[in-house]
């Protein structure tokens, strides 16, 4: 009998530091070469992608609600034999120690595994805000339930080695062995969004944010005493889980794809190993990246992730839309699980996707999640009518089906999901419901006998003596279409063409500036101070001084925002300047995108009912590139109880009604520009004025004189009450042309949205074309592409408000000819 030592980690609650724990060690004990069996328990997809990283070996989920009681010693054993004989297993616990599903006293719970793993707990205790407390907590819990076995402990988030020592007493004094006293690093922790962690398949850096979870944990654990310390569990008799003796083997060796890649990270491992049982062969499809699907592709899984995250991304892949669209409409067998239902629907958050299925979905608020008791209303694709399964669901999106939609379950007395079809046969179903395929083996059989049937056989055959592998059958390659955040309208220029595609009025500052600017600069042999700028701009917006800060302009604003301040879940309101994310992401943050629609003809969109799980909120006002001003008061209400961020770097082209800036700014920071009106892009101007807290922080992170005397004297002299009225008078030209090459573009029949910004955007999809750039740029002008932001596509530009607009619109309108 193999022997198979395992260790259960679990703590007290949740975010005590499991995955931190559980992925550094399993990542330091296979770099030391012992292979390690990684599980999780319960339903998260999330964590065991960092597991999977750790070790090289499928992340696996132990769950006796989704599969059964019965089921769990056969998996993990099959987990730890596949694809070949682990040394150890360790298995990341769940919430805390006891939390089960409620009602059921603690059914499915981390001390749930452990008792039918016979396995032995290694407590992770957070030391963080306590000392003996955290002993004596983990003490209670040694004692509430004897059948479980706490073998010893790591002490997590020590602030210090006299505090470690503190706990680590107590812990000696029961007999309890302490194997690592683990000291705080904000480094070695993996980023959060809305659902938990950020996926390991989204995070690039998510090999070296394992790496440095290794070498964090085998500096202060006892590598050693863990393997001894599994190598106590007791020996596990019985048979490992083997998916060809649940699922007969069908005919033809159909192919069946699963969509993968950055969007769609979660499926159970098990999912393909029955589908390969099955005699299928499974080949994995990218959605953000393949542009045609296999032409003797059988069935589809579209199994879970984050689509929600990559909506332009996935809708400017048009080719492979309309493959699937086409697939799935001439009938072929095609499962959907949450993220797979939203990327088949018709529209997320406003963008178009594969169309295959009658509903739209959005973002909300509401947090759905929990396992549910759900029943086959009617014979599907992998139910019979009747049949009940358990499953688990978790999402904050809402998908509306249209009227008369037949469900694919019922649970709590409602219909959910999809089943579609023609000519009584269901081909398609699909829900928010996730199942593990090894607790309902008949779903997968049922899905794999479609599969045959679609490839024209749905006989059986003998079984392989081998089950067939996963193929990769080659797809055509995809234009690369992630935006390009670091894209500005300078790139779209080009030898003597207008310049249209950058938003700086003028080419150089008026006399009266350059000559202020020679005159208020010191010498440049003298260091800057940047004081007598900061008192001007306090002094222009009736702040105190401890509310602003000068920049290096607005870039180098953002990205001390990203680097200085603690933002866990920041959400970036889209389509706006990219700057803002482009430094979040730079800095590690795991950035959300909120995406508002964009309609020609219409005005500035409601903000809409924003996620409070956001901690920090970017918007800007007025917009950049669509030219949208929020109003002050909805702003206000959306940052409510978050940071709140507003580029206002074209509010000066405005009235400023709407404007942020004033005396009392508790949790908010306004970022201006001076480089748009004066024509000081080269300077490099900007500043920030906000809550004095906030600013005290950004100004810690900023490196000594970043600021140069002539843009100080440049913010100085732009602060008179003369500069500031020149300004609105400039606003008033500019607002007058705008609303004269607007109305000359509506009258074209080119769908404008309402601007309040010396720029406007334009739909230009009736020209035909997949985008009038390069037929603009023969006919002598340049314009800022619409793609190189979040929530356009390549028929949108963006067009400076020319002196002279005519010759541009009778040029855009010869292109349609």
């Amino acid at each position: 009998m193999v022997t198979m030592p395992r260790l259960v980690i679990a703590a007290a609650t949740s975010s005590a530091g499991k995955t931190t724990v559980t992925t550094g060690l399993m990542a330091a004990l296979t770099a030391q070469g012992h292979p390690v069996a990684p599980f999780k328990v319960g339903p998260d997809f999330i964590d065991p992608g960092y597991h999977a990283l750790a070790t090289g070996r499928a992340g696996r989920n132990l769950d006796p609600v989704l599969t059964s009681v019965e089921a769990i010693p056969a998996l993990f054993r099959h987990g730890f034999l596949t694809p070949q004989p682990a040394e150890l297993a360790l298995i990341e616990g769940v919430m805390g120690l006891f939390d089960g599903r409620l009602g059921t006293a603690g059914e499915g719970s981390t001390a749930h595994i452990a008792r039918l793993l016979s396995a032995p707990v290694l407590l992770v205790v957070d030391a963080s805000g306590s000392s003996r407390t955290a002993a004596a907590v983990a003490l209670g819990l040694r004692a509430f339930d004897p059948r479980i076995t706490i073998a010893g402990v790591v002490v997590n988030r020590v602030a210090s080695a006299r505090h470690g020592a503190e706990i680590a007493r107590e812990f000696d004094a029961a007999g309890l062995p302490v194997l690592g006293l683990v000291p705080r690093n904000a480094g070695v922790s993996a980023p959060s969004r809305h659902l938990g962690l950020v996926p390991a398949d989204e995070r690039r850096e998510s090999a070296a944010t394992i790496a440095a979870m290794a070498d964090h944990l085998a500096a202060h654990v006892d590598l050693d005493a863990v393997r001894h310390l599994a190598a106590t569990a007791a020996t596990l008799p019985g048979e490992a889980w083997r998916p060809e003796t649940v699922v007969p083997p069908v005919e033809g060796r159909p192919l069946v794809g699963v969509l993968a890649g950055r969007a769609f990270t979660f499926r159970y491992a098990e999912t393909t190993e029955l589908l390969l049982a099955a005699g299928c062969r499974v080949v994995e499809i990218d959605p953000l990246h393949d542009t045609a699907l296999p032409a003797d592709l059988a069935g589809l899984y579209a199994g879970g992730g984050f689509p929600e995250l990559h909506t332009v991304e996935l809708s400017r892949n048009a080719p492979l839309r309309a493959a699937l669209a086409a697939a799935i409409g001439d009938g072929l067998p095609t499962v959907a699980e949450c993220a797979g239902q939203l990327y088949l629907g018709e529209q997320l958050d406003g963008h178009p996707m594969v169309g295959a299925l009658s509903a739209t979905a959005r973002m909300t608020p509401r947090l759905s999640l929990g396992y549910r008791s759900a029943t086959a209303p009617s014979d599907t694709l992998l139910s019979r009518a009747g049949e009940s399964v358990r499953g688990h669901e978790f999402h904050r999106t809402l998908t509306e089906p249209a009227a008369g939609s037949a469900p694919a379950w019922t649970w709590d007395g409602r219909a959910h999901g999809f089943s579609v079809g023609a000519e009584g046969r269901a081909s398609v179903h699909s829900s928010y419901l996730h199942l593990h395929w090894a607790g309902v083996p008949q779903a997968a059989q049922r899905f794999a006998e479609a599969a045959a049937q679609f490839a024209g056989t749905g006989s059986r055959h003998a079984r392989p003596t081998e089950p067939p592998p996963i193929e990769r059958v080659e797809i055509p390659a995809a234009r690369p279409d992630g935006i390009d955040l670091a894209h500005h309208g300078d790139r779209d220029l080009g030898p003597g063409l207008v310049d249209l595609a950058v938003n700086v009025l003028t080419s150089d500052p008026p006399p009266w500036l350059a000559e202020a600017i020679a005159r208020l600069s010191p010498p440049l042999g003298r260091y800057p101070d940047v004081r007598p700028a900061r008192e001007a701009i306090a002094a222009r917006h009736g702040v105190d001084v401890s509310m602003v800060l000068p920049t290096s302009g607005g870039a180098e604003a953002s990205t001390l925002i990203a680097h200085g301040l603690p933002l866990t879940n920041p959400m970036v309101v889209h389509p706006q300047f990219t700057e803002p994310e482009a430094a979040l992401r730079a800095a590690g943050r795991a950035v959300q995108r909120w995406l508002l629609p964009v309609t020609a003809g219409a005005g500035t969109p409601d903000l809409g009912e924003l996620p409070p799980w956001a901690d920090a909120l970017f918007v800007g006002n007025p917009t950049n590139p669509t030219g949208w001003l929020h109003r002050r008061e909805a702003l206000l209400a959306a940052g409510q109880g978050r940071l709140l961020v507003v580029d206002e770097a074209f509010m000066d082209a405005t009235d400023e009604a709407e404007s942020l800036i004033e005396p009392h700014m508790a949790g908010r920071l306004v970022l201006r520009s001076l480089s748009k009106t004066w024509g000081l892009a080269g300077l490099r101007v900007g500043y920030v004025v906000g809550d004095p807290a906030l600013i005290a922080a950004l100004e810690r992170m900023q490196p000594p004189w970043s600021v140069s005397s002539p843009a100080i004297a440049a913010m100085i002299a732009t602060a008179s009450a003369e500069a500031v009225a020149e300004a609105a008078a400039v606003a008033t030209t500019v607002r007058e042309r705008r609303v004269r090459f607007v109305a000359d573009l509506r009258a074209a029949g080119f769908g404008v949205p309402d601007s309040h910004a010396p720029f406007v955007l334009i739909d230009t999809a009736s020209c035909g074309r997949e985008s009038v750039r390069p037929a603009l740029a023969a006919k002598g002008f340049a314009v800022r592409r619409g793609e190189s932001f979040p929530g356009l596509g390549p028929t949108w530009i963006r067009v400076r408000v020319p002196d002279d607009w005519r010759a541009f619109v009778d040029a855009l309108t010869s292109l349609r000819h």
